[in-house]
């Protein structure tokens, strides 16, 4: 009369802390708040770059989540340069998917506001120093 497996006790924890700390901040319309934020002050960028930075995706169906981006027409020297550059600033996985290519940034509910306006200042200041 036992359990075939245990169940994952620490998942089942983790996930009641999660929520309880979502109900604490505001539900889902605090999240959507953010994703709103984040993927705006992003897609702002790319939009803003006359070009430089281009989202391959049609305005009405972009993520929240997962914004993909190429640079400068999907030029693979420059996105390379601006990986390794991103990393000294501490900007990690932001290479796109190998099918796909380009870079990608993930804005979950984990990456802070601050991190992303990391990421924008540092996509600014790249595009001043290598835009021809």
């Amino acid at each position: 009369d036992s359990m075939y497996n245990t169940p994952a006790c620490f998942t089942m924890y983790v996930m009641a802390e999660y929520l309880k700390y979502t109900k604490k901040v505001g539900g889902i319309a605090h999240w959507t708040e953010q994703s709103d934020k984040k993927s705006g002050m992003l897609y702002d960028v790319i939009n803003g770059s006359d070009g430089f930075y281009q989202c391959p995706v049609a305005k009405n169906c972009r993520s929240r989540m997962n914004v993909p981006f190429t640079i400068m027409g999907g030029n693979e020297a420059i996105e390379k340069k601006f990986l390794e550059e991103a990393k000294k600033e501490k900007l990690y996985t932001l290479a796109g998917h190998r099918s796909v290519g380009g870079c990608r940034a993930s804005l979950y509910n984990g990456m802070p506001v601050e991190g992303v306006d990391k990421l924008t200042s540092f996509m600014k200041s790249f595009m001043d120093e290598n835009r021809k």
